[in-house]
């Protein structure tokens, strides 16, 4: 399941979530044997976004303090010479106010949700990650059920329902975007295809970590990480 928060994978939430669900539920009962999996999904693919300077290739980050969305990106704040600060998403403003951070990585709607909108003034406006959402039971409950619960609970179980409960929440984040672009005093930046390429060559390692993590549970990385590809493709959700 690491895989899917290495930075710069999915285009959209959307997509993502039918590609990540179709895509995961042939491992979910070997690296999640102890639950019953039903689904996962993913919020929108969310970026980065500071208070004092911008952020535009991956040597800005150095010396910078940021509160990172989960433990894959904090290490790729880390070994671009940044330091992760961490911090609850309400705690988040207050620290980007106080100066104990100086960046934040968050979902777009979130960010004005939060009020971390009013701290931070640069955006770039790229797909950086997304984080992994999912929906398991405990198994020994599910397995007790009747057949015609069962099913009820299997029909909704689906790659379809992933993508049915990923869309309100995808367009939530989605629409933060215009809120911002709307406020004064904030700019919003793409990053140029190579400013990109300087991006995905320093999430590399991350790919290489993860590739290690998948050989010692027995499986060829080479493989999972095609599946993941493809699934992309057939999601059309790759960027």
């Amino acid at each position: 399941m690491g895989a899917s928060e290495i930075p710069f994978i999915f285009a959209d939430a959307k997509g993502g979530a039918g590609a990540f669900d179709a895509w995961y539920r042939k491992y979910a009962e070997r690296e999640m044997k102890d639950v019953h999996y039903c689904l996962g999904f993913l919020h929108d693919p969310a970026t980065i976004h500071s208070v004092k300077r911008k952020v535009v290739v991956p040597d800005d980050m150095r010396g910078l303090k940021v509160r990172p969305a989960n433990a894959t990106i904090a290490r790729l704040v880390a070994s671009l010479g940044g330091t992760n600060v961490q911090a609850s998403a309400p705690e988040a403003r207050d620290i980007l106010e106080k100066g104990v951070a100086d960046a934040i990585t968050f979902p777009w709607g979130s960010t004005v949700l939060f009020g971390i909108d009013k701290v931070v003034k640069y955006h770039i406006d790229a797909q950086i990650y997304a984080t992994e959402q999912i929906l398991v039971m405990n198994k020994a409950r599910y397995e007790s059920l009747a057949p015609n619960q069962k099913k009820a609970i299997d029909d909704h179980c689906t790659t379809d329902w992933a993508i049915r409960i990923s869309t309100p929440w995808a367009d939530f984040e989605d629409a933060g975007r215009g809120k911002i672009k709307a406020l004064s005093g904030h700019e919003i930046y793409p990053l140029t295809p190579e400013q990109l390429a300087q991006w995905r060559k320093a999430a590399g390692p991350l790919w290489d970590a993860w590739a290690e993590g998948v050989r010692g549970a027995g499986l060829d990385p080479t493989t999972v990480r095609s599946e993941l590809k493809a699934a992309l493709s057939r999601f059309n959700a790759a960027y």
